[in-house]
């Protein structure tokens, strides 16, 4: 469990700059498995069958909703791709990796 999985997402605003990528590739670390890609952050996941890949999807929305920050989300047949990135601000911020550590926290619930 990544200590960004315990954090709570912050609205940023119009005025808010994007993360560095340096700094994006420093929250890497903490969520492998996760990709840099231009100004977003990108996994698929891979599922047993198509409803346990549609239950994470699911399951994320929830979490997303509460967290009021929400990814891009492809559920194909027995996977599941997340896009994260904060729009407000056209690039990365922390509530992307703090989303993709909880994606991360799910996704082992469903591999037991």
């Amino acid at each position: 469990m990544s200590a960004l999985s315990q954090k709570r997402c912050v609205p940023c605003d119009s005025g808010t700059p994007p993360m560095s990528k340096e700094d994006g590739q420093k929250y890497l670390r903490e969520i492998p498995g996760w990709m840099l890609d231009d100004n977003h952050i990108v996994r698929e996941y891979k599922f047993k069958n198509y409803l346990d890949a549609l239950e994470f999807a699911y399951s994320l929305g929830k979490i997303a909703e509460e967290e009021g920050h929400h990814p891009d989300t492809l559920i194909k047949w027995r996977r599941v791709k997340v896009s994260l990135t904060t729009h407000a601000i056209k690039g990365l911020s922390e509530n992307d990796f703090i989303i993709a550590a909880k994606a991360e926290d799910l996704y082992r619930k469903f591999m037991r």
